[in-house]
């Protein structure tokens, strides 16, 4: 952490200041609120230590100054006139806690590390909604697909190092939910998961929102902000839909990727940032580097470890699955009872494409379960793919072509191999992955 020291004793500056540096946090030393005032317009600081009563001003009016220009920054109040009136009396004018002195290495020390829990706790209210979102039967990443299991797999087996990840698949494939299964089976499992939508906000928002800005960076910057890198401090963050990061924000991720540092906008002083970087995408973006809307080094950056989540499609195993946990999931919340789905409800199921992955079965069963009224979830409550769920059956309306390459989906998704896949197509390895790669 980076901590200010002010206090008007030379001696004192100097001792804490090497204190500070012994346990591994910058430390920068000034004698009045004047010059802490002018620290603090130049540079951001965790931690300010500062002396109740300075040569000639009041530790406490220099605390309300201090606390304008660092909102986020805990204050300790430092002072040889203890009493508990003036740690009362600064405690409630913001300061984080108090010390008198003399104070020793090991009061500061429980002191720091007191503070580090409070701004994890503090980080952790930035992740609530996106942990309120995990309470969902989606979350479950129990799956009977040959073609998934591999993915989750190689997912865990990654989960313990700090490689980077990228996650490819469609929309609503579950990209999200991987990589907070991969966090929570990290060595970082104990601090934040954060997420960061790319295409939610414009280029400038987004850069604040990544990186956090200063005071005054642009017009709206009422106050100085962390951005979520900091909130994922030590944790994991995922940017989601990566293929959307604008290319003037793009260098900036690829600098945090490579030299772990990275600046808030309108703030020239580097940060350090110790986060696992997981990002997800439905786009290409091996094309995308090719048109230019890509960085091709920060592409090679990202893809450490690539995942390839298949589709809904492709995991016909899983549908039945899926949807009764969904069902118990729903009627649940909604203090109903449902047996199941009927074989016509079923069938439907099974037969259906999934275009919006599992977002759209999680929809349907919503959407049946509040509307539905009688003991089981039937195929009437799926009326709205009822329609289409003949697509791809035998003697249904569609050509030989589609019918193929459906077959071929269906079997690769049912075996663990290309070559396995060939064999029972009777088909050579080689134009099956050629194959595989336009189906």
């Amino acid at each position: 952490m980076r901590t200010l020291v002010v206090d008007d004793e030379k001696n004192i500056r100097r001792t804490m200041a090497m204190a500070l540096e012994s346990m591994d946090h910058e430390a920068v030393s000034v004698a009045s609120g004047a010059e802490a005032f002018k620290e603090l317009r130049n540079a951001a600081f965790d931690v300010v230590f500062l002396d109740l009563k300075l040569h000639q001003e009041s530790g406490l009016d220099v605390l309300a100054e201090i606390l304008r220009l660092a909102p986020e920054a805990a204050v300790v109040i430092v002072t040889a006139f203890a009493s508990i009136e003036t740690a009362v009396e600064a405690m409630r004018r913001g300061a984080f806690d108090y010390l008198p002195k003399p104070c020793t290495p090991e009061q500061v020390r429980q002191l720091l590390a007191r503070i580090e829990r409070t701004k994890r706790l503090e980080n952790r209210v930035v992740e609530l909604e996106s942990r309120l979102n995990a309470e969902s039967p989606e979350f479950d990443l129990t799956t009977n697909s040959p073609a998934m299991q591999g993915v989750i797999e190689m997912a865990f087996k990654a989960a313990n190092s700090d490689a980077t990840v990228l996650i490819l698949g469609e929309s609503g494939t579950g990209k999200s939910v991987l990589a907070r299964g991969m966090h929570a089976r990290s060595p970082r499992k104990g601090r934040s998961f954060v997420t960061v939508s790319c295409p939610s906000l414009s280029r400038e928002l987004l850069e604040s929102e990544l990186f956090g800005h200063v005071k005054g960076a642009f017009t709206g910057a009422l106050a100085d902000t962390q951005g979520k890198i900091a909130a994922a401090d030590g944790g994991t963050i995922l940017l989601d839909e990566i293929g959307d990061l604008p290319l003037e924000i793009q260098s900036k991720l690829l600098r945090l990727l490579q030299e772990r540092e990275y600046e808030r906008v309108g703030e020239a002083k580097p940060r350090r940032a110790n986060v696992r970087v997981i990002s997800a995408t439905n786009h290409d973006l091996a094309e995308a580097v090719r048109e230019g809307r890509f960085r091709e080094d920060l592409y090679y950056r990202l893809n450490v470890i690539t995942l390839r989540l298949p589709p809904l499609r492709e995991r016909p195993q899983d549908l039945e699955l899926i949807a009764r946990r969904h069902l118990d999931f729903f009627a649940q919340r909604a203090g109903k009872h449902f047996s199941g789905f009927s074989a016509a409800a079923l069938e439907t199921i099974k037969s259906y494409r999934w275009p919006g992955n599992l977002r759209e079965l999680r929809n349907l069963i919503e959407r049946a379960v509040i509307l539905g009224s009688g003991d089981e979830i039937g195929a009437a409550d799926f009326a709205e793919i009822s329609q289409v769920r003949s697509e791809f059956q035998v003697g249904g309306r569609v050509t030989l072509e589609e019918l193929e390459n459906e077959h071929m989906r269906r079997v690769i998704a049912n075996t663990r191999t290309i070559d396995e896949a060939a064999a029972i197509l009777g088909v050579d390895p080689a134009t099956l992955y050629r194959r595989k790669k336009k189906l």
